[in-house]
């Protein structure tokens, strides 16, 4: 029996809720494909548009009760309103240069935000170029309160989801080429410093966020493809030939999901693998009140399952 059996399968409306966020009424948001933020009512399955953006709407924060942030891949970081739908731009731009892939990002109690542009070769449609050339461009940025961003993190793989420990000591990063969570210390003898916080792990790490239970849960997109780490090894110019294979015979995920909760050191608490209806990719999941809510970037609906009495499934 798959980890997944008796998730609750919600359509959206449209094509790829790549993250979800709960709000503070329980109401479910995510972000589709042609640029509109939706809220899902569990109760009724109800959807309602709240707002359209600029760019592809990816990673999902709230700013306020009635503020959200979205990562909109080539539009920047911008900020929704949930009451009047009016987009702001907050972060377009860093060093002069537009920003191509912002990805996630996690909002401090100072009103910090901490967020990923995943390459600075390749934009998000191209992720697969960017694993296949290994560019090591992604890095973690720093927006203050009074708008000044700076880098506080480099040469990261295909950087991605974002969270922050519950006691605010570390920020955490998901490096998807590298198939691990690194963490910057915030506060404390390390403030400052970096390390790895999970690695190794059994697949692909998408959007990360720190549940209501104080884990980090860390959306996986699948296993990890043997065929990949094939093709990384050898010279870029030979990756680069790889790369303009038609998309069909390049190496690719297979339909096995999964999800982790991390706690403060790392350890693996909670984990459920397997196969999911209609989610060939997981690629975010939020814990909110013992409960698990998942989303795709290629599906059509959200899901979601009760986060407690989990099984660890069929493992890769």
């Amino acid at each position: 029996m798959t980890a997944f059996a008796g998730a609750r399968l919600v359509p959206v409306g449209g094509e790829g809720p790549e993250d979800v966020l709960v709000d503070l009424a329980g109401r479910v948001l995510t972000g589709l494909a042609d640029g509109r933020i939706v809220r899902i009512e569990p109760g009724t399955g109800a959807v309602e548009t709240v707002g359209r953006v600029p760019g592809r709407p990816l990673g999902l924060e709230l700013l306020g009760p009635e503020e959200l942030l979205v990562c909109a891949s080539d539009a920047g970081l911008l900020s929704v309103s949930l009451s009047s739908g009016r987009v702001r731009t907050l972060v377009d731009r860093f060093e002069g240069r537009p920003l191509g892939a912002v990805n996630n990002a996690a909002v401090g109690d100072d009103g910090t935000v901490w967020f990923t542009d995943s390459s600075t070769r390749f934009p998000i449609p191209r992720w697969r170029d960017d694993l296949l050339q290994r560019t090591r461009s992604g890095r973690l940025l720093r927006r203050d309160p009074d708008g000044a961003v700076v880098e506080v993190l480099g040469g990261l793989e295909f950087a991605n989801g974002v969270a922050l420990a519950a006691d605010g000591s570390f920020v955490a990063v998901a490096e998807t080429g590298a198939r691990r969570v690194r963490r910057l210390w915030l506060s404390g003898p390390r403030r400052g410093s970096s390390d790895v916080l999970a690695e190794d792990l059994w697949g692909y790490p998408d959007n990360i966020a720190r549940g209501s239970d104080g884990l980090i849960w860390v959306a996986l997109a699948s296993p990890r493809v043997p065929a990949l780490d094939a093709v990384l090894r050898p010279p870029p110019a030979l990756r680069a030939l790889v790369r303009r294979l038609p998309e069909r015979l390049q190496p690719a995920p297979v339909p096995t999901v999964g999800v982790v909760a991390l706690d403060g050191t790392g350890r693996v608490v909670s984990e459920r693998t397997g196969t999911l209806e209609g989610f060939a990719m997981l690629t975010g999941v939020r814990e909110a009140g013992g409960t698990l809510w998942f989303g795709s970037l290629t599906g059509g609906c959200v899901g979601s399952i009760a986060a407690a009495g989990q099984s660890t499934g069929d493992a890769p």
